[in-house]
């Protein structure tokens, strides 16, 4: 059985074929959907109460730091103080399209690192040519167990990761031949600190790349995990699983 620990299902694109998509993961045993929208976090609440391998992850991306207002934290904050998510985010920095509000994005995700320090929540990270920033505010703040989403850093940033209280995600690309640095972490990183992810609708694997990702597919990232470190299938499968629940 499988572990996604990152799933856009309740996203627009996905959600309009949700029957599918679940019926398609039938082999996955856990997975932490991750809403970046009020309504996508209303939508995951019951696929939550009838499935139990379902957590949910709620948080304000980056991107949308301007638009965040104090309505949107308290929303957050009900969330968080009615027990109805497992971790905030994804919540961090991302200075790849528009560094015209780097502050905002900032204090955006400070605040979101201190309810998760005063919930007990895990933080799930996005973290996009920001690393600097990022882990210097992490070091800083952060207080409760990290996942690094869909981690694209190289080995030595890895391990700076790995001196705070974190798990390596990794994601398609780590079956992308190109993708050699996703490679030499997946080699690299101690197996129980590693995580495996779809991030769908996005970064389908091999040998399905350019088709809508779906969690299905976590399958094809669990076993390049195995062939880069040449475990078996099952020892490889049971640590991430293992790893997850050791999360939420």
């Amino acid at each position: 059985m499988y572990t996604d620990s990152h799933c856009h299902i309740t996203c627009d694109d996905l959600y309009e074929r949700i029957d599918e998509v679940l019926q398609n993961m039938k082999d996955v045993s856990r997975a932490m959907i991750m809403c970046t929208s009020e309504e996508e976090f209303l939508r995951a609440l019951p696929l939550k109460e009838k499935d139990p391998k379902f957590k949910i992850a709620w948080g304000w991306f980056p991107e949308d730091a301007k638009d965040i207002t104090e309505e949107h934290f308290h929303k957050l904050e009900q969330a968080i103080f009615n027990h109805q998510i497992d971790c905030v985010g994804e919540i961090g920095l991302d200075y790849h399209w528009d560094t015209s509000f780097i502050e905002e994005q900032k204090r955006i995700f400070i605040r979101q690192i201190q309810m998760a320090n005063k919930a007990h929540l895990p933080i799930s990270i996005h973290m996009r040519d920001a690393t600097k920033d990022c882990l210097d505010i992490l070091r800083t703040y952060a207080q409760t167990k990290i996942i690094f989403h869909c981690f694209s850093g190289s080995v030595e940033t890895m391990k700076e990761c790995l001196k705070m209280n974190s798990f390596i995600s990794l994601g398609g690309p780590v079956t992308f031949k190109n993708a050699k640095k996703a490679k030499q972490v997946a080699i690299a990183c101690p197996l129980d600190r590693l995580l495996s992810e779809t991030d769908c609708p996005y970064m389908c694997p091999e040998p399905y790349r350019g088709r809508q990702n779906e969690p299905m597919y976590v399958q094809y990232v669990e076993k390049k995990i195995c062939e880069l470190k040449q475990l078996d299938e099952d020892i490889v499968c049971s640590q991430i699983q293992n790893n997850f629940d050791s999360l939420f």
